[in-house]
């Protein structure tokens, strides 16, 4: 006769199951498999690289890379949706891409956002996934701002994952809004500096943040190899897990993101403090 604690650890276990685990391709439910479901992270945040080099190699035009690199965006958000992931935030237009990309490029990307968008709200939906945006929305082209607030609204009452877009994004300019912003607000100098200069400190910039909204990422993942965080959330991934694969953003999936949540996992996040095995 089975003991008591074994049912109650399957009864766990089935619960502890996202209730999309079946949606799972076959590789992904054995990764998953692997996972303890308490210790997945909140919120993962994705440099998205290697567009242009996966069409060079392929002697293909840039543009080939970017359209490829918009289809694996909607996979990967639905294989988080499928694992419950509450926050997934990708890096998909950076204030340097605006100012330092040929116009042309600049422009075929704004027309690649507004059809990912008119195409895949139904599958966002069906997904119950959410879409918000972070950076100087305002500075985009206005059809482009037109289809965005369309999207956020379409998408508003679903409450699984929510996919943050980063656009016309930089975070060294989010850190001057957010200080903009608490000068605007009328507190003379002196203030400023005392609630600067308190235990609250840090809250106070925080809360003036695109991000004010979410939590901070405990795991970023880069693609293409590089080892750079390239202006992203400097403020929000102090102490965030990284992660870097090989793979260019193209060939990123669902798999290698729950790959990398495993690799997440077998980290000691110490904040700062001793670890378990120093104590």
């Amino acid at each position: 006769m089975a003991d008591w604690r074994d049912t109650l650890s399957a009864n766990v276990s089935v619960l502890a199951k996202p209730r999309r685990y079946a949606e799972l391709s076959a590789e992904e439910r054995q990764v998953f498999d692997r996972l303890d479901p308490a210790r997945m992270p909140r919120h993962v945040a994705i440099i998205m690289d290697g567009n242009g080099r996966w069409a060079g190699e392929r002697r293909l035009q840039r543009f080939f890379g970017h359209t490829q690199g918009a289809e694996t965006v909607q996979y990967v958000v639905e294989t988080a949706s499928r694992v419950d992931l509450p926050w997934l935030t990708l890096y998909a237009f950076s204030i340097e891409n605006n100012l330092r990309r040929p116009r042309e490029e600049v422009g075929f990307l704004m027309k690649l956002l507004n059809l990912y968008l008119v195409k895949n709200v139904k599958r966002m939906n069906d997904n119950n996934v959410r879409i918000a945006y972070i950076g100087r929305i305002d500075e985009l082209p206005g059809d482009v701002q037109e289809t965005m607030r369309w999207a956020a609204y379409a998408t508003a009452k679903n409450d699984g994952t929510t996919l943050t877009l980063a656009l016309n994004y930089g975070s060294r300019g989010e850190i001057v809004d957010a200080m903009r912003r608490l000068l605007e607000e009328g507190s003379s100098p002196a203030e400023i500096v005392a609630r600067l200069s308190g235990d609250d400190g840090e809250n106070e910039i925080s809360r003036r943040l695109y991000t004010a909204h979410m939590p901070d990422p405990d795991l970023v993942v880069r693609t293409s190899g590089e080892f750079r965080i390239s202006n992203f959330l400097l403020w929000q991934i102090a102490y965030s897990e990284i992660f870097v694969t090989q793979k260019m953003w193209p060939d990123f999936t669902g798999l290698n993101l729950l790959e990398a949540i495993e690799d997440y996992q077998k980290r000691e996040r110490r904040y700062g403090g001793l670890g378990d095995a120093a104590e």
